[in-house]
């Protein structure tokens, strides 16, 4: 089992270090492209622009959705754990959830209410990567 832990605690963190990476180029770009565009932006600084609030709610959306049915899914399996530990207490064969369950039930939370922003990150920082500053 502490394999399946250290798998996830390291798949969480390349997922935090990646967006630490993505997001201030994302930033740097985008505060770039409004300086430049100045009080009277063009058609492409306007979409770029709308994209930016959209995607951020969209993904803010699909973080807190994924993060709900996650803690949900968690929760209903620590809690069938627990029950079936109640009903069998002489039992060697099960135990009560242990430290091990429910710290992977946490990375497994923050992993997919991650995953939605950091996806939406890392692929911005790779498109405006290729795009021109005027």
């Amino acid at each position: 089992m502490p394999t399946r832990r250290s798998k996830k605690s390291k798949s969480l963190a390349v997922q935090s270090m990646e967006l630490a990476v993505a997001v201030p180029q994302v930033v740097a770009h985008r505060l770039t492209q409004m300086a430049l565009a100045g009080p009277n932006p063009c058609a492409r600084d306007r979409k770029e622009f709308h994209m930016m609030i959209n995607e951020k709610t969209t993904a803010f959306a699909h973080a807190w959705g994924n993060l709900t049915l996650q803690a949900f899914r968690a929760n209903q399996a620590i809690a069938t754990s627990m029950l079936h530990s109640f009903f069998t207490p002489f039992s060697n064969k099960t135990a009560p959830p242990s430290v091990v369950q429910m710290q992977n039930a946490t990375l497994d939370v923050l992993s997919k209410g991650l995953a939605p922003i950091h996806r939406k990150a890392v692929s911005n920082a790779k498109r405006l990567a290729k795009t021109r500053l005027r």
